[in-house]
């Protein structure tokens, strides 16, 4: 008994669960860190003398849900902790845990098929595989060593952001030389998302319980903790937005199927970053009664606008079919690249995306999606697999514009 399609459908609902769930714990963590940016930019100096006399440094009013809240942040730690305390750390660990089952569900474990495009780089599954995991690690390295050498003094901070971005863009455009497209982009905001997570992991959640271990023992508390925890909290807000967008764009084979694909990668983060860096001032000039700061804002759009001009599609001449070549004809040689080209994973044994091509009548009822992947958007075959030429996806192109002018090749049954 052939065990394949139920493996098959076995390891889709894996993807789809792990996919589910690693989208539920990033909206948890994401909206927790904008909410405490948020908060952290809008709190004021309180008026009640008796907040004061306590420690609180800021305070903010607000509605929600039919509810009142009245949020308080201190200027240093409370005079006495409560009984219980609500820590924000495990909405961190679950995004990175689900997020790299379902990395090694997908990739990994098939690196033949997703890390690979032999021909931006031709090199055997094992090595793809480990360095893969390489920028995980490597990235969170080199990114902490910056942070712990160079984010002293003056200019600390624009050192380190500096030093960062530098790291990120290297790594951006290494990734698109070594990996497959789809899985560069990828494995780029694969590496930020898990030294965002190492950072809770590491210096932030580790960083307050010192905090509470001084004050329960009596003694001083260390204000480098606070002001580590608050240097690595600064870099997941505006590593965020990249970070989303690197996980969305396996959806868009024209960014990272672009020749230059690393540089569409660095300027659309670049333009997230711009965009976080609007919304975390605009909630401080809020405050202070200022105007909002839309330059940032202008400037993240002009980035974007100008990536989706550039990359543009030149406006292309209807393909008109060969003399020689009758509708007939066409849907025949069609249906020939495709048999050598797309089957292989379009089966009835292997439906990817439910999808089978293996015969006329699916071919035709499929047209669309064959013309929009293969001919369009050139995302498939996955990583070109099957090395398909553009001449043959012109065929498919004339063979499915054909059928748009109502000249549909032959249907025959299966």
């Amino acid at each position: 008994m052939d065990f394949s399609p139920v493996l098959a459908y076995a390891f889709d609902w894996l993807n789809l669960l792990l996919r589910w769930a690693h989208v539920i714990v990033a909206i948890a963590w994401i909206g927790s860190s904008f909410y405490f940016v948020w908060l952290d930019n809008t709190l004021t100096p309180p008026e009640d003398k008796a907040l004061r006399d306590k420690g609180v440094g800021g305070e903010l009013w607000a509605v929600h849900g039919g509810g009142f809240y009245n949020p308080q942040k201190y200027a240093g730690v409370p005079p006495k902790l409560p009984a219980h305390l609500h820590w924000f750390y495990w909405e961190s660990y679950s995004t990175w845990l689900t997020g790299f089952a379902l990395f090694t569900a997908l990739y990994l474990f098939n690196a033949g098929t997703f890390l690979i495009d032999k021909t931006v780089h031709d090199w055997p599954p094992v090595a793809a595989i480990h360095a893969a995991l390489g920028f995980l690690v490597g990235f969170w390295l080199i990114y902490d060593v910056i942070c712990r050498t160079l984010g002293k003094g003056k200019h600390g901070d624009a050192i380190v952001g500096a030093c960062i971005f530098a790291v990120v863009v290297f790594a951006s455009w290494l990734a698109c030389q070594l990996f497959a497209g789809r899985a560069a982009f990828l494995l780029v905001g694969a590496m930020m998302a898990t030294s965002m997570s190492a950072n809770v992991f590491f210096w932030i959640i580790p960083g307050q319980r010192k905090v509470i271990a001084s004050m329960k023992a009596g003694e001083p508390v260390d204000p480098v903790h606070g002001q580590r925890g608050k240097q690595r909290s600064v870099h997941n807000t505006y590593f965020t937005l990249p970070v989303l967008f690197a996980m969305l764009s396996n959806h868009y084979g024209w960014a990272y199927g672009h020749p230059q694909n690393w540089l569409v990668l660095v300027l659309i983060m670049v333009a997230g970053a711009l965009i976080r860096q609007f919304f975390v001032l605009r909630h401080k000039t809020e405050v202070a009664g200022k105007p909002a700061p839309w330059a940032w804002a202008v400037a993240g759009v002009a980035v974007l606008l100008g990536v989706i001009v550039w990359l543009a599609p030149q406006p292309q001449p209807r393909q008109a079919a060969v003399p020689s070549e009758t509708p007939a004809q066409l849907f025949t040689q069609a249906q020939a690249v495709v048999q050598q080209r797309c089957v292989l994973c379009h089966n009835a044994q292997l439906a990817n995306k439910g999808v089978m091509l293996h015969t006329p009548d699916l071919l035709q009822s499929h047209a669309q999606q064959v013309y929009q992947q293969a001919v369009v958007l050139k995302a498939m075959p996955m990583n070109n697999a099957t090395q398909i030429t553009e001449a043959e996806r012109a065929l498919l192109g004339r063979w499915f514009q054909s059928t748009q002018a109502g000249q549909a090749g032959p249907k025959s049954s299966p």
